[in-house]
């Protein structure tokens, strides 16, 4: 008997929600964030690296976690740390969402439009197979590299960055973290890159606690008020030269010489 092609079609659309549907099942509520005890579950985070940041406070070291709150972040030539968090406790978090609300996603795109970051106008895409993709990008997403839970991406993305050589400023912790977000496919989109991961964590960071705060500023604080006091007013122009050469170099790389930041 032959099989109609309306059928075909339906089996295959049944076959993708049933396997889409148990994905999502996996899903299961995550713990509170405590930062008492350093557990941030599926949160991206930042905390100031020595002398880069006293110079530009906008700069620092990033993270993602894993669905326990465990820190993963890469530190060093073939390392990824392992819940121990490298520069300093956590002074500011983002939870990131795996199945992102309508509520949740209209904020965040909006957002993400205005600083032109990728939408996150879908959730991670957690495919089975190839025909198990809610992406839109499921050939591509495959052939970089899927993954089926949270913690799975971000532990390919430890295996891949354990034979790379960490460099500030062309291979560092936030390609790491974007490696694991584009694994994910997280907002739909593989276009994360140093540039708005640190955007994202930069904007739409909370505050660890006050502690937090001082520790990232306070050094800079300083570092200015000493500067004007010995060197004078001159020392604001190289550090503001400082900083928009480290921005440029990253734009650069990223948007401009394509291979030149690839980690």
């Amino acid at each position: 008997m032959k099989t109609s092609t309306m059928e075909i079609k339906a089996g295959y659309d049944i076959e993708h929600l049933n396997s889409t549907e148990r994905i999502q099942h996996e899903l299961w509520p995550l713990d509170a964030i405590e930062t008492e005890k350093a557990k941030f579950p599926c949160c991206l985070v930042w905390t100031p690296l020595p002398v880069v940041s006293w110079l530009a406070p906008f700069i620092g070291h990033v993270g993602i976690c894993r669905e326990d709150g465990a820190v993963l972040d890469f530190s060093g030539s073939n390392f990824v740390n392992v819940d121990a968090f490298a520069f300093g406790s956590v002074a500011r978090y983002l939870q990131l969402d795996r199945d992102q609300g309508e509520a949740t996603a209209i904020l965040i795109c909006a957002v993400l439009d205005t600083l032109m970051l990728p939408s996150a106008r879908n959730k991670c895409c957690f495919p089975p197979n190839l025909s198990g993709h809610t992406c839109k990008l499921g050939y591509r997403h495959a052939e970089y590299g899927t993954a089926i839970t949270w913690d799975d991406a971000l532990q390919s993305s430890m295996r891949h960055f354990e034979h790379k050589t960490y460099n500030l400023f062309t291979c560092n912790s936030h390609s790491y973290v974007a490696n694991c977000l584009n694994r994910l496919c997280y907002g739909g989109s593989m276009s994360w890159n140093m540039i708005n991961v640190g955007v994202l964590v930069l904007f739409k960071g909370h505050w660890v606690n006050i502690r937090s705060i001082l520790r990232s500023f306070l050094p800079f604080i300083f570092v200015v008020c000493l500067g004007i006091f010995v060197v004078g007013w001159p020392l604001l122009i190289g550090l503001l030269s400082f900083s928009l050469l480290l921005i440029g170099w990253f734009l650069l790389g990223t948007y401009l010489v394509k291979n030149l930041l690839e980690c």
